[in-house]
């Protein structure tokens, strides 16, 4: 097959999966827990001690509100002015049913929280003032960011798909030159090495989607007011949970052997290694989830904290000698970001190796 066409189809049941597990994670990140950013706007009637305490600079609150999920999407704030996105609220309860509205009701002028519509907005979750179970299924923050990564996925990658389609044998331009030496990379780097030239195939469209779709996130999230998608744990859930589901279900049967009844090992070993191995059947896995998660966000609060000194200790000299360590460490995160998106692949295709050998003798 010219390599053209088949970079081509690879490029179509990307974008499918993509989207597919954009909307898989869904509902999982709306329903996630999070500390949202506090107010620090002080009532006029507070004590000036008070309030000169309530308007200091908290880096902790700063941090948590970057990493976090949110009902709105905050950008920055400039004294009283706070760019910030609202979001749509989507919650039901038994009493009230479905009820769709956007999460600026909220916030007062003072951009204080304050009930709406007999719902409260507390760290990052949505209660009934009843307290009857409310099923949150919102818009959050990292939701809409997933979204628009799904939306760029489709664009970029249909875009460079029609030109391979209308012009097959023309030299890639734009777009096409870019993205096809990252593909064969992965094709021959990752799935050739570790899963084998027999199967390799039918696995091209996942193994690019999780690369593609990490690494987009990746860099998404490295945009000031950029939502921290791929270091939220619920997404590396999703893919811990389908990079399982894809290993598992390609596993032949020498693969399930060596898992329950290795060969060559005596009958009364198997008692301490097979419940092992079924252990690291899950481990594999999990160890993806957290791996991805630790490390975007390790970056990220290393990122703020740099940035942080400066206001903490309002040192306009501390300040030179920060920003060189905070651009330092931004080209650091650019790289990471394709890193972390590399180690995610070629582990899963590690697996999906073990999975589909076939065994020799």
């Amino acid at each position: 097959m010219p390599i053209k066409t088949f970079l081509m189809k690879m490029y179509f049941s990307n974008i499918i999966i993509g989207l597919l597990f954009s909307f898989s994670s869904f509902s999982l990140l709306a329903n996630e827990e999070s500390v949202t950013h506090d107010s620090t706007q002080a009532h006029a009637n507070v004590p000036a001690t008070k309030e000169a305490e309530s308007t200091k600079f908290d880096p902790g609150k700063l941090i948590l509100h970057h990493i976090a999920d949110e009902h709105e999407w905050h950008f920055f704030t400039v004294g009283h002015f706070h760019a910030t996105l609202p979001l749509p609220c989507i919650v039901y309860t038994q009493s009230a049913g479905l009820q769709v509205f956007s999460s600026s009701n909220f916030k007062n002028e003072h951009h204080e929280e304050v009930p709406y519509n007999g719902f409260v907005l507390e760290h990052g979750k949505i209660h009934a003032e009843n307290g009857e179970k409310v099923y949150d299924i919102s818009i959050t923050k990292n939701v809409a960011s997933l979204l628009i990564s799904a939306v760029l996925l489709l664009t970029i990658f249909i875009g460079i798909g029609k030109k391979y389609q209308d012009n097959p044998h023309r030299a890639p331009k734009g777009l096409q030159s870019m993205f096809e030496p990252i593909i064969i990379f992965v094709r021959d780097e990752i799935a050739k090495n570790n899963i084998g030239e027999k199967h390799y195939r039918r696995f091209m469209p996942y193994l690019l989607t999780i690369f593609f779709f990490i690494w987009f996130n990746n860099m998404l999230g490295l945009i000031p007011g950029g939502a921290n998608v791929t270091g939220n744990i619920a997404v590396t859930l999703v893919l811990a949970i389908i990079a399982f589901i894809v290993t598992n279900f390609n596993g032949r049967s020498t693969y399930w052997t060596h898992i329950f009844a290795m060969p060559g090992v005596p009958k009364w070993m198997l008692i301490i290694l097979t419940p092992v191995e079924i252990v690291g059947v899950f481990m594999k896995p999990f160890s993806l989830m957290v791996r991805l998660f630790a490390n975007i966000t390790a970056g990220h609060i290393i990122l703020l904290s740099l940035v942080s000194l400066i206001f903490i200790f309002e040192n306009a000299a501390l300040g030179l000698a920060v920003v060189p360590f905070s651009l330092f460490m931004n080209v650091i995160e650019l790289i990471v970001a394709f890193i972390q998106a590399f180690i995610f692949t070629m582990l899963v295709s590690n697996y999906i190796g073990s999975a589909v050998e076939e065994h020799h003798h």
